[in-house]
């Protein structure tokens, strides 16, 4: 379905004479978010709706789709096509047949939904995520959690506030070998670690320079740019290079780093670092991409320990024959995690000493699917929480402390500083410059509030 207007304001207007009236901010005063909530039964399916079929977004709807505990019941997009391809796909993997939805406000009114499932662009994750638990839903988001560190609070927050479970996808944490590495690490198996060093390599084609044109038919330009002040469209954006715009996007280093800096973090158990700085710039074409094609983050914890983020958008030359990938060094020997649900350990000589591999092979540069089998994991254990009360293996808490890392160096880039950081929340300490990026402005009536 297609709405004339997509503000905040005319939705209102509209959505005031249905039965569940809806904001863009989140649910309407005279309701609550219990009131959206649908009771499940030990053995009943948990529904799901889906934001942002274009391409992740399908194969989470499929993978959800597949699992025996989940019914996919809604699809939304802004783009007509994903959806109608979406909807196709669905009917290869699951009985019922979903509903395509052009705004995704008009499906989480349904109490038959359970879960929002959010794989829009990235300046969509935070405002979707809250919109979603306002309306009483569980969230999975896809990574990052947030466009801007405010965001990221704010999610931490809104998750106790409507006691709904939120999961990112941080899908390695579900991954058994890879957990099982982390685990050595933690128990020591290399010594004290005191350095970790992650990377992600690929050879992006130039994105040209685009040019301001009409909105194609089959887009809603307007509900596309949702929280995002107001731009023209230009023919280059859709659907992958927003990622390498500010305004919308967060580069590489949110794009696939906070997979990297999620481990690294995880195995040496750190939350907030004490200084942060970054190099790097848009090297390898003159043309519109604005966020580094290379770009070198680096992340002190205090005297102790210290980590790095190493990417190149424009050059695929691996390094130790992984396009992706985390080394942990510690005092006895090194870990290494590729882009696999597998891990290495290595002695001080750097010979090999253990090897854990998975049978079934991914790709890492697989922007769609790299890994089906090993995300229905990360599905479930969110299943379970839903049902169970389980804990969650990549709650909002631990996804926005990995995010906020990355986060923070994309700031110092921006900023030319070398930034100093509070550790116990990670807050940016006396420089106005990059305190202006801790969060973004928003189109009027679009502002995140709790």
């Amino acid at each position: 379905m297609t709405i004339d207007s997509n503000s905040r304001r005319s939705f209102v207007k509209k959505a005031a004479l249905s039965s569940a009236a809806m904001m863009a901010g989140g649910v309407l005063p005279k309701f609550s978010a219990k009131s959206y909530d649908r009771i499940l039964g030990a053995n009943e399916k948990i529904r799901a709706s889906v934001m942002g079929v274009n391409s992740r977004g399908n194969s989470l709807a499929t993978n959800f789709a597949q699992q025996d505990i989940c019914d996919v019941i809604h699809v939304c997009d802004v783009d007509s096509r994903a959806i109608t391809n979406c909807l196709t796909n669905l009917k290869e993997r699951q009985s019922i047949n979903a509903k395509g939805f052009t705004d995704f406000r008009e499906s989480i009114e349904s109490k038959d939904v359970d879960v929002l499932v959010i794989a829009a662009p990235d300046h969509w994750h935070a405002p979707a995520s809250l919109i979603g638990m306002q309306a009483g839903k569980h969230i999975y988001v896809e990574k990052p959690c947030s466009h801007n560190p405010h965001e990221g609070e704010i999610l931490v927050q809104a998750a106790k506030q409507y006691g709904k479970v939120i999961q990112m996808g941080n899908q390695r944490r579900s991954w058994p070998n890879v957990v099982e590495g982390i685990n050595a690490v933690k128990n020591g198996e290399i010594g004290r670690v005191y350095f970790g060093k992650s990377w992600y390599t690929n050879n992006r084609p130039s994105i040209e320079i685009g040019k301001i044109t009409p909105v194609p038919d089959w887009l809603n330009w307007d509900l596309w740019q949702g929280p995002a002040p107001r731009k023209d469209y230009k023919d280059n954006l859709l659907h992958y290079n927003w990622h390498w715009h500010w305004h919308w996007g967060t580069g590489e280093a949110l794009n696939n780093g906070t997979h990297m800096i999620d481990l690294l973090r995880w195995g040496m158990e750190v939350d907030y670092p004490t200084k942060v700085s970054s190099n790097g710039g848009r090297y390898r074409y003159k043309d519109d991409w604005e966020t580094p094609d290379t770009q070198v983050i680096n992340l002190e914890f205090g005297s102790e320990m210290a980590m790095t983020w190493e990417g190149r958008s424009c050059n695929g030359k691996d390094i130790q024959d992984s396009s992706v990938g985390a080394i942990f060094y510690g005092e006895d020997g090194s870990l290494f995690i590729p882009g696999g649900n597998s891990y290495s350990i290595f002695d001080l000589n750097g010979k090999l000493v253990k090897e854990v591999k998975d049978t079934k092979e991914i790709d890492p540069r697989n922007a769609t699917n790299p890994a089906e089998h090993l995300d229905a994991l990360h599905i479930r254990n969110m299943f379970s929480a839903i049902k169970n009360g389980t804990s969650l293996n990549a709650d909002i808490d631990s996804g926005h402390k990995s995010t906020l890392l990355v986060q923070l160096g994309n700031i110092a880039q921006r900023t030319g500083n070398s930034l100093n950081i509070d550790p116990s929340n990670g807050h940016i300490i006396d420089d106005s410059e990059a305190l202006k990026l801790w969060s973004r402005s928003y189109e009027k009536g679009w502002e995140m509030k709790l």
